[in-house]
């Protein structure tokens, strides 16, 4: 796979990583077993798919000691990421609880670490801003892991540009993982966050201070890769509760979204889960993808996106996509 440079470290890394999420958490799974998630979490890293990422909140932890007991033997292979500051109060149904305070941030890196199987994480996350807590404490917490050694780089999710400048005076922002794809382009300045804020463009403000942009969701919760027709979601599942997942929605945007990128993809010879992904790296080298799947099938189509080159002539296409159905 074609690497990519982490740039506050100049490690060397995949140009598409691999989310580990939908292993745990919120997505149904259909009786996977451990030992399938294994060899899947194996591929991705033999793909070249090594920049990884994960989150306490995912399954309760489940999903951190499944990386950890995966690739611990890997260790050295892999840029390894997981995120703090929002944990599940409830895991069926899946129910989430931020947790800022400092001393919340200290002990979970303490259980990160356990579970992963490691002695330093490469990249820890606040996973969401506890409103309840201010930004500069919790990020004050997350500056201290650096300087004992626990963690090399940390980084924020889901937050707005004036977010980010306050976190980035106190200790410098190494990467900003936020959802962003065709059908969802907050990032970039277009729309809101999650919260109701004013995002700003996130992914410029990476580029300018020299911090990577990290796109999770690149495949529209599995939407764009075009393979979701007839689908029906359990309770469990997220998408089951999604404006975007209910069957109205899902057939208006089979011919507004998934017919320009079935064309793209047909230009190419490649999947459309490929030209969703090499969209979102368009906006600069710093943009590092991380889709997320449990099919080896699927996980080499998303591997394909890093060698795709779209043309001026799909993008504009692409470009033009509007989806029928909110965020949330």
């Amino acid at each position: 796979m074609r690497q990519t440079v982490f740039t506050p470290s100049g490690d060397r890394v995949g140009a598409v990583g691999f989310g580990a999420m939908g292993m745990s958490w919120v997505y149904d799974r259909h009786g996977l077993t451990e030992r399938q998630k294994h060899e899947v979490l194996h591929l991705a890293v033999d793909l070249g798919m090594n920049f990884v990422d994960t989150a306490v909140l995912y399954g309760g932890g489940a999903n951190e000691e499944l990386v950890g007991a995966a690739l611990g033997a890997r260790r050295d292979e892999v840029f390894l990421c997981s995120k703090t500051g929002l944990r599940a109060a409830s895991l069926e149904p899946p129910r989430t609880e931020r947790c800022g305070r400092p001393e919340e941030v200290r002990r979970s890196a303490e259980d990160s670490l356990r579970r992963l199987r490691t002695d330093v994480v490469d990249l820890y996350y606040l996973h969401r801003v506890d409103p309840g807590v201010p930004l500069e404490e919790t990020w004050g917490a997350m500056g201290e892991l650096v300087r004992a050694g626990k963690v090399r780089h940390v980084g924020l999710s889901e937050v707005s540009t004036e977010q980010a400048d306050r976190a980035h005076a106190i200790h410098p922002v190494a990467a900003i993982q936020s959802e962003y794809s065709l059908w969802t382009r907050n990032p970039d300045g277009s729309g809101p966050t999650s919260d109701g804020d004013p995002s700003g463009d996130v992914i410029s403000w990476c580029a300018g201070r020299g911090a990577v942009f990290v796109p999770f969701s690149p495949l529209g919760r599995g939407y764009l890769a075009g393979t979701l027709a007839g689908r029906t979601f359990s309770a469990a599942d997220f998408r089951s509760r999604n404006p975007r997942f209910t069957p109205e929605a899902m057939a208006a945007n089979e011919d507004t979204v998934l017919g320009p990128l079935r064309e793209v993809a047909r230009r190419h010879g490649v999947s459309p889960a490929a030209v969703a992904i090499a969209w979102t790296t368009v906006r600069g080298e710093h943009v590092l993808p991380i889709p997320g799947t449990t099919d080896p099938v699927h996980l080499r189509e998303d591997a394909a996106a890093a060698e795709l080159r779209l043309a001026d002539e799909d993008l504009e296409l692409l470009d033009g996509v509007v989806a029928t159905g909110d965020r949330y």
